[in-house]
C-alpha cells in the first residue's frame, strides 16, 4: 500500500467546512446593506486563506474553500444555470430527521421556464481564488451533481411547453455541465466532485414511494441520473479527476433517507463514470458494506466513517476495524478515508466547533498514514 498521487486521496473529505462567526456576520451585514460586496469579498478571502491553510498544516492531500462564498451547497450552482429560476412565493419543505427529533427546511421552488444553457463559468473566481491560495494541496472544487435538478424540480416544475419531452431537458442540463467541465479544466482544476442526494435517497423505500406519488418512475430514477451524470462528464480532459459524493441529507446535524446503498449500486458502481465514490458509513443508517462487491477494479471508494454530525471524536482502532470489513468486500487498495459528509452543507453548519471538526480531519489523515502509509 502506498499513499495516492491522484484523487481521491487515501485521506480526503467532503468540501463544505464550518463558516467562522465573523464570516457569517458578515453575510448578515451584506444581506442587511450595511456592507458593500467588496468588503463581503475582503471577508470571505481572509476566512478561506485560513481554512486552506489548516487544511495544508494537518497534511490533507485536497483543499477546498470550505464553500465559504456560498449559502447552500447546490442551490447556489444551479440558480446560476439559464432556464432554472427561484420562485421565491412557493417553497420546497423538507423534513430532516436527527437524535432529538425533526427539523424543516425551507427553501424556495425551482422553476425550468426556458432552455437550460451556461452562460458563464460558475465558479470560477471561486475556484481561481482556492488555487492561488493552496501551496501543498490539490484544490478541489465541489459542485451539486446535474442528478439534483430534476430529483429536486420534478415533472411538474418544468415547463411543459419548453420541454415536452424530458430526455431533451435531460441533454440540455449535460450540455451545460459538459461545458461547465471543460471550462473548469481550463482554469487549472484537476480536482472536481459532484455531489448527489438522489442517488443515496433512492436507497430509501419512503423515498421511492414519495416520487412515485409524483407520478416518477422510481424504480430506474437512479439510471437516467447516471446516464446523465455520464453525459456531462465523459468527455472530460484526462488531467481531471472527477469524484461524486452520496449523501442523506445534512442540515444542522440532521438527515433525511435511510438505508444501504444496495438498491442503487450494481448500476452505480459499475456504470457511473467517475474515479472516486464518497459514501456516508458513518452509522447504521447507512447500511454494511456488502454492496462494495459490486466495485469494479480501477475505481475507488471513500469511507465516510467519521461523523460530521456530532463532535464527540471516533477512535482510530474502531476506524481500522472498519476498514478492514470493508475489505472483506473490495481490495484494500481501493479504498480511502474520509468524514462521511461536510461540515456545513449549508451556511448554518452542523453542531460541532471549530476545534472538534479539525481534530476528526487531524483523525482521518493520521488513521490513513497508519493503514496504507
Amino acid at each position: 500500500m502506498s499513499p495516492r498521487v491522484a484523487p481521491p486521496f487515501r485521506a480526503d473529505h467532503v468540501g463544505s467546512l464550518l463558516r467562522p462567526p465573523h464570516l457569517l456576520a458578515a453575510r448578515d451585514e451584506f444581506a442587511a446593506g450595511r456592507i458593500g460586496s467588496d468588503e463581503l469579498r475582503r471577508v470571505e478571502d481572509e476566512a478561506i486563506t485560513d481554512v486552506v491553510a489548516m487544511q495544508e498544516e494537518i497534511g490533507l492531500s485536497s483543499a477546498t474553500d470550505g464553500e465559504f462564498r456560498r449559502g447552500s451547497w447546490h442551490m447556489d450552482f444551479l440558480y446560476q444555470l439559464r432556464g432554472i429560476d427561484r420562485v421565491d412565493d412557493s417553497e420546497l419543505t423538507v423534513r430532516f430527521h436527527n437524535t432529538d427529533g425533526d427539523v424543516e427546511f425551507a427553501t424556495p421552488e425551482m422553476r425550468i421556464g426556458e432552455k437550460i444553457a451556461l452562460d458563464h463559468t460558475i465558479f470560477a473566481d471561486a475556484f481561481t481564488a482556492l488555487a492561488d491560495r493552496a501551496r501543498t494541496a490539490t484544490p478541489k472544487l465541489t459542485i451539486p451533481s446535474p442528478g439534483m435538478v430534476q430529483y429536486r424540480a420534478g415533472r411538474a416544475s418544468i415547463d411543459r411547453e419548453v420541454y415536452p419531452d424530458l430526455a431533451e431537458f435531460r441533454a440540455d442540463l449535460a450540455a451545460a455541465y459538459r461545458a461547465e467541465v471543460h471550462a473548469l479544466a481550463g482554469l487549472g482544476c484537476h480536482y472536481l466532485q459532484l455531489d448527489d442526494t438522489s442517488l443515496a435517497y433512492l436507497n430509501d423505500p419512503q423515498q421511492r414511494a414519495k416520487l412515485r406519488e409524483r407520478g416518477e418512475d422510481a424504480e430506474h430514477e437512479h439510471e437516467r441520473t447516471i446516464e446523465m451524470i455520464n453525459a456531462s462528464i465523459g468527455s472530460r480532459p484526462g488531467s481531471m479527476s472527477v469524484t461524486t459524493h452520496l449523501c442523506r441529507g445534512n442540515y444542522r446535524s440532521s438527515w433525511v433517507a435511510e438505508g444501504g446503498y444496495d438498491f442503487v449500486a450494481e448500476a452505480l458502481f459499475n456504470e457511473l463514470d467517475v474515479d472516486g465514490f464518497f459514501l456516508e458509513f458513518d452509522d447504521e443508517r447507512s447500511g454494511g458494506f456488502a454492496p462494495l462487491r459490486f466495485v469494479p477494479k480501477g475505481k475507488h471508494v471513500v469511507l465516510g466513517l467519521v461523523t460530521t454530525k456530532r463532535g464527540e471524536l471516533e477512535s482510530a482502532d474502531d476506524l481500522k476495524r472498519r476498514i478492514d470489513e470493508a475489505s472483506r468486500y473490495i481490495d484494500l487498495d481501493q479504498l480511502c478515508l474520509s468524514p462521511q459528509c461536510g461540515f456545513a452543507s449549508t451556511q448554518e453548519g452542523n453542531a460541532l466547533g471549530y476545534d472538534e471538526q479539525v481534530a476528526k480531519l487531524s483523525l482521518v489523515v493520521r488513521t490513513a498514514q497508519e493503514v496504507w502509509g
